[in-house]
């Protein structure tokens, strides 16, 4: 049910605590002592049939018996009786319930669930600690502290990990806006609390403690609509590799549970740390660094020690350093003495003035594309007071009327550099104590700022990357035989097969029977090296078994190869059942990479996609990284730049560059192959090689199940819907209307720079006409699961596409109420253009099962009430505003009365 009720669980008005006790360290009794102290100012009730008072206050026997519904009630009695205590509070008409009890069964849990959902009744728990308001001084909880106000908000599955956290934070002076215990999430559950969340006033970052995810779409979908507001920071329990299982292919044993959540934490904009401690460093450097994050560092430091480590400190976190151009160094010559440095770090001696730091700090300026993020380090000096260094550079760092420089700083010492370290903190600036966590910070900032740009890509669920079409029926044809004979796993050759119609390059094979002579004769027509392969659907892992030969450079060799192979088999494997062998060219690829590109269903997240360094190793190597699909060609690339096999690619001495493009290519080949046939189970590509001209497959495998596990309708991410883009004709010309995509800003920009100050103020209610880059990507990139925005473009005269108009809507995460707008540029109005837009937009939504389209209009706008008029919106004023009218459309045929 996402959001509904939530405000009465966070901010209600009043209060029961059911099972409220005064014995002492009872969950009852802490739970009540909590809630009386805490300062809440509404009334509290306690339910308990034991007593007649509790605390010199009236206590209630039964639900029943309370003077006014209670709009939150917290329950911590036995399991057996929350169901019937649901019932009776959503008679009450209580918005919200918070189930402390531990120990309800599977049955019980869904009783009560049953018994809240007429009412929307939203429950948190059970079996959970509760939840900490201290914006609202609400302490419906069982911990041992309050929590302090704060602008975090704090998220857990375990109870154990909420009272630790909140000790830990005590002793830190950290603060929360909610700090919230889900417990077995029965209800209200972590997509809910990242939709309430983001858009919360009172919380800049969101901090979770995930142990599972249930309901991935719901959980992405609220994860990437939360991370485009504001920082979500993720500790997920369970980075070890114990309990994963055994699979039929490298990919399925490679493709632990956590490398899928690494996966599906970037994908979402997120940010992933290991411990508590940088959940909050993190919290920290990501809602106080504003300026944007460069790809490389550059160190700046009056000790060439503290430079070192902290050079040292940035090759650990992967953070490259700056190569200093020619012009910065002869910047740096004219104001740093002969004996400095002359590379990164910038070391400007430690008898430095203050003003030498702030002339290498103007020259560092003067040079962004070449230092990328500056990281400070001081250490103190007997020369000059750290205090007049900071005073000084201060004005360097934010200059007035310009953008601050991208620094953080590193004041080393103890109370020597105190007051100058505070004054940095004062201005805003991140400021550490050593060296090794201020560069642990821009480590942080840069992979959030890649997990952010993999949030803004939205690619379509069928793109092959050179544009070419995949022979589907072939495939699925191909695949519908092998189940019909009881088979999932298919031939090499039948995989083989599915790769080629994908447009993946594979090495021809042929098929022979398990006979000398015939492999010999196949192998002689084929040419010249050759590979021998048994072929058994009984044997998945052909090395293991020695059933692969290598380089066979005659027939005699071929034969040999084949009673060898066969011995093998029969040994350790005797009831192995075999088909014959396949006979393949031997490929040689000079200065080539194997490579593995696979795909397997995960449990939570569906289909996944895996990269990484191949050949027999590879389950040894361990070299690899997965992705949820849709993927394009950033994507791609993103995936890549995760696996340590990605610096291999791009050349080294003299091995050039391998065509990555070619790679490339083929993830967006599995990507699509997922998406088109949902009996795929799972894929191995192993090894494609690669090298300077190009990428090739020697082995495949695939698995398939008619349980149909993939297709794009289980992607856990909502691919680009390419099928809604429709061509009609329109007054002489090619029409097209489709759904919005990030690639879309540029034409997007010059479309709001069409518009009149006018045309800004009926649709925005502002007359402001500049949009800031950041609010018009949020136009365009689009959450495809709970909004929608079409464009209407023609053809411009250079043949590009021109945005005439865009109708949007926006869905409240339960789907009941889509706000929608309609702005066109000013000499479309009058065509007919806005009819035709909503009129898709209406139909959409309508699919889409939303109940209601509503809007706010301005009194004045007669041409969108007009317009609302002829497509059967009811239109009412707004109450408490004489200015706005609100337009309503019911899409969904209403249930007739008994």
């Amino acid at each position: 049910m996402s959001i509904r009720n939530l405000d009465s669980l966070f901010d209600p008005q009043s209060v029961a605590v059911i099972g409220a006790s005064e014995r002492p360290f009872s969950v009852g009794g802490t739970l009540w002592h909590n809630m009386r102290t805490s300062g809440f100012a509404g009334p509290v009730f306690p339910v308990n049939p034991k007593y007649k008072t509790l605390s010199g206050q009236r206590c209630y026997a039964r639900v029943a018996d309370l003077p006014e519904a209670p709009e939150l009630a917290v329950i911590c009695t036995p399991s057996g009786t929350v169901v019937d205590l649901v019932k009776q509070l959503a008679r009450r008409g209580t918005k919200a319930v918070v189930v402390i009890s531990a120990g309800l069964t599977a049955q019980q849990k869904q009783a009560m669930l049953d018994a809240a959902r007429p009412t929307l009744m939203r429950i948190l728990g059970p079996n959970c600690v509760g939840l900490l308001a201290p914006h609202t001084r609400l302490n419906a909880s069982f911990a041992h502290i309050p929590a302090r106000p704060g602008e975090l908000a704090f998220v857990s599955q375990s109870g154990a990990l909420v009272t630790a956290m909140l000790d830990w934070s005590e002793a830190r002076q950290i603060g929360f806006s909610h700090f919230v215990s889900l417990g077995e999430h029965a209800d209200v559950d972590f997509g809910d609390m990242l939709d309430y969340l983001a858009n919360d006033p009172h919380t800049r970052a969101i901090l979770l403690y995930i142990e599972s995810v249930d309901q991935a779409r719901k959980f992405m979908s609220a994860a990437r609509s939360a991370a485009r507001n504001k920082p979500v920071i993720v500790v997920k329990a369970g980075r070890s590799e114990q309990g994963q299982k055994a699979a039929a292919s490298h990919t399925g044993a490679l493709a632990g549970a956590d490398n899928v959540v690494d996966a599906a934490i970037a994908r979402a904009g997120m940010l992933r740390v290991d411990s508590l401690e940088e959940l909050f460093l993190a919290a920290e450097i990501l809602t106080r660094f504003k300026s944007p994050i460069g790809d490389k560092m550059t160190i700046l430091t009056n000790g060439g020690g503290v430079g070192v480590m902290a050079a040292d400190a940035a090759a650990a976190h992967s953070v490259p350093l700056a190569e200093l151009g020619d012009g910065l160094i002869r910047d740096l010559d004219k104001v740093l003495p002969a004996n400095w440095s002359r590379g990164n770090p910038v070391d400007i001696i430690g008898d430095a003035p203050a003003q030498r730091y702030v002339d290498a700090l103007n020259a560092l300026a003067k040079h962004p594309q070449d230092t990328g993020t500056l990281l400070f380090i001081h250490a103190p000096t007997a020369i000059v007071p750290s205090t007049d260094i900071a005073r000084a550079m201060l004005p360097a760092i934010q200059p007035p009327g310009k953008r601050p420089l991208p620094l953080i700083s590193a004041w080393v010492g103890g109370p020597a550099v105190a007051e100058a370290r505070q004054l940095f903190i004062d201005a805003g600036i991140a400021c550490y104590d050593l060296p090794e966590q201020a560069v642990a910070a821009i480590g942080t900032l840069q992979r959030y700022a890649r997990n952010q740009a993999e949030l803004t890509e939205a690619p379509p669920a069928t793109q092959l990357h050179n544009g070419s079409t995949p022979d589907v029926a072939r495939v699925r044809a191909l695949i519908q035989g092998v189940l019909a004979t009881g088979r999932d796993m298919l031939t090499e050759p039948e995989a083989k097969a599915v790769c080629e119609a994908y447009h993946i390059p594979v090495v021809a094979t042929s098929t022979v029977p398990a006979d000398a002579d015939a492999a010999a004769a196949e192998a002689a027509r084929i040419g010249f090296p050759v590979v021998l392969k048994i072929l058994s659907e009984d044997i998945s892992h052909k090395s293991d078994v020695g059933g692969v030969v290598l380089n066979l450079q005659s027939e005699d060799e071929v034969r040999t190869a084949v009673e060898l192979v066969l011995a093998r088999v029969r040994k350790k494997f005797p009831k192995a059942r075999l088909e014959g062998f396949t006979v393949q060219r031997m490929v040689k690829k000079s200065q080539a990479q194997e490579l593995i590109i696979g795909a397997s269903i995960d449990p939570t997240f569906g289909p996944v996609i895996l990269f990484g360094q191949g050949g027999t190793a590879v389950e040894v190597m361990k070299d690899s990284a997965m992705a949820l699909p849709p993927l394009n060609a950033p994507l791609a690339h993103t995936l890549i730049e995760r696996t340590r096999v990605a610096r291999l690619l791009k050349g080294y001495r003299d091995v050039p560059p391998a065509d990555m493009e070619s790679v490339v290519a083929t993830l967006m080949a599995v990507s699509q192959l997922l998406a088109d046939v949902p009996e795929v189970a799972e894929l191995d590509i192993n090894p494609l090689i690669v090298n300077h001209e190009g990428a090739i497959a020697l082995d495949a495998r695939v698995r398939v199940s008619a349980k149909l596990p993939a297709g794009a309708a289980n992607f856990a991410i909502q691919p680009y819907p390419a099928e809604l883009t429709e061509v009609i004709d329109w007054h002489g010309q090619k029409l097209t209307l489709r759904p919005i995509r990030p690639e879309d800003e540029p034409r997007h920009r010059a479309f709001v720079d069409s518009l009149d100050a006018e045309d800004m103020r009926m649709r925005f209610f502002y007359s402001r006409r500049i949009m800031e880059r950041s609010e018009l990507a949020r136009l365009v990139q689009v959450d495809y699961t709970r909004e929608m925005a079409f464009i209407a473009t023609v053809p411009d005269e250079n043949g590009d596409e021109k945005t005439l108009g865009v109708a949007r809507a926006i869905a409240d995460p339960d789907n009941i109420g889509a706000e929608f707008g309609i702005i066109l540029r000013p000499e479309m109005k009058g065509t007919g253009l806005g009819r035709i837009l909503m009129d898709k937009l209406i139909r959409y939504q309508r699919a889409a099962g939303t109940q209601q389209l509503v809007a706010t209009v301005l009194v004045e706008n007669d041409r969108m009430r007009q317009l609302g008029q002829a497509l059967g919106f009811s239109e009412t004023p707004t109450p408490g505003d004489a200015t706005t009218h609100q337009l309503t459309l019911d899409l969904q045929p209403r249930a007739r009365k008994a």
